[in-house]
């Protein structure tokens, strides 16, 4: 009898994985305050979860203008570099591989998260709509609110913000994380460069698709050069379809999404990271992406391909044995089955997500999931 796909061993850059199933990045809002800094409860949470072949952490703002939520842990001080030591030594402890996610929101703010209650920053100065952000209005509350309109950053700003990337994958390589995701999808700050809908400038960083591609290739280049391309992913969330569940998801559907995810897939390609991870849309109903997209992806790069999104054992199966994924991430049922990977490979129940506790709060909801008892 064959081994089914998602348990079969698997190769990430320079690491062998033990199967081919992902923690893919789970914002869960417990970092330590003030600071925004990773601490032991995380540690235990990521630990509970090595028996993943891969995992990479929740995403992690690389400055405090990149901050959109509250309680959203930062790797771009001393103290968070040293709370993040703490999850990777603990993951390494279990042999696990783990990634860190590099995160900055860009107008998905708040003036009240920013430093000096300051205008969030953006490719230009557009408001997100239908979207919400997270503030925090007293010591473990918060309340959801619109995103205040941003400021376009400056030629400069854009040129310090790749640096800013850079220094955020040094901190990680010193936190001990095996390598760097970058983020570049759910409407966040990469997302926003590479979109027409909120990349309005007239400058090389707007306009033609090329020119919206650049603060990518720019930021990618320069973590590439820190970490090693063999040690970097890149996440993108195209969307084929507009709706408003895309834009609570914080989607930005492109024009000719088919054209614009293939060029951007095609110049990572060019810079030889070693993989791109596709966040697909796992709302009720949600649109899947075109079958012949799949392939082309497949075409055009030839790292490792990871997909995420509303899947099932059965369907990341299915998936991996036609050739279109490397590797099958899974969110939710990996929050609330911090032994995952054995019910898949044993068929057993799982539990059930308690979805109150997603965001904030303490150990409950987060920690204390049980493992499947013989």
């Amino acid at each position: 009898m064959s081994t089914p796909a998602l348990l079969r061993p698997a190769t990430l850059g320079p690491y062998s994985l033990k199967n081919s199933i992902v923690l893919p990045p789970l914002t869960r809002s417990r970092s330590t305050q003030p600071g925004n800094i990773a601490n032991a409860l995380m540690a235990t949470y990521y630990r509970q979860r090595t028996s993943a072949g891969f995992m990479v952490t929740e995403g992690t703002q690389i400055e405090p203008r990149g901050q959109g939520y509250a309680w959203t842990p930062g790797i771009h001080s001393p103290e968070q570099v040293a709370g993040w030591r703490q999850v990777t030594d603990a993951v390494h402890a279990e042999g696990g591989i783990i990634f860190a996610q590099l995160w900055h929101v860009g107008r998905v703010s708040h003036t009240s998260l920013q430093p000096n209650g300051d205008a969030p920053v953006a490719p230009s100065a557009i408001a997100a709509s239908g979207v919400s952000v997270f503030i925090e209005t007293g010591p473990g509350t918060g309340t959801l609110c619109p995103p205040s309109i941003p400021r376009a950053l400056s030629r400069e700003e854009i040129a310090e913000l790749v640096q800013l990337y850079a220094k955020a994958a040094r901190n990680a390589l010193d936190a001990g994380f095996d390598g760097v995701e970058i983020h570049c999808a759910n409407g966040y700050l990469i997302n926003q460069f590479i979109s027409a809908h909120s990349n309005q400038r007239d400058d090389e960083y707007g306009g033609s698709l090329s020119n919206r591609l650049r603060f990518l290739r720019e930021v990618t280049e320069a973590v590439a050069a820190v970490v090693g391309k063999d040690r970097l992913g890149v996440r993108f969330s195209p969307l084929f379809e507009s709706t408003d569940e895309a834009r609570v998801y914080l989607g930005l559907v492109e024009e000719d999404p088919r054209d614009t995810y293939l060029q951007a897939i095609s110049l990572l390609e060019g810079i030889g990271i070693a993989y791109l991870s596709l966040a697909e849309a796992d709302w009720d109903d949600a649109p899947a992406l075109p079958d012949d997209f799949r392939q082309q992806v497949r075409d055009t790069f030839s790292g490792a391909l990871i997909y995420a999104g509303k899947y099932t054992a059965e369907r990341g199966n299915r998936v991996l044995d036609a050739g279109l994924a490397d590797l099958i991430a899974f969110g939710r049922p990996f929050i609330a089955n911090p032994d995952l990977p054995r019910r898949l490979a044993q068929g057993l129940p799982l539990n059930p997500l308690d979805s109150a506790s997603m965001y904030g709060g303490t150990e409950v909801g987060y920690i204390d999931y049980p493992a499947h008892c013989d």
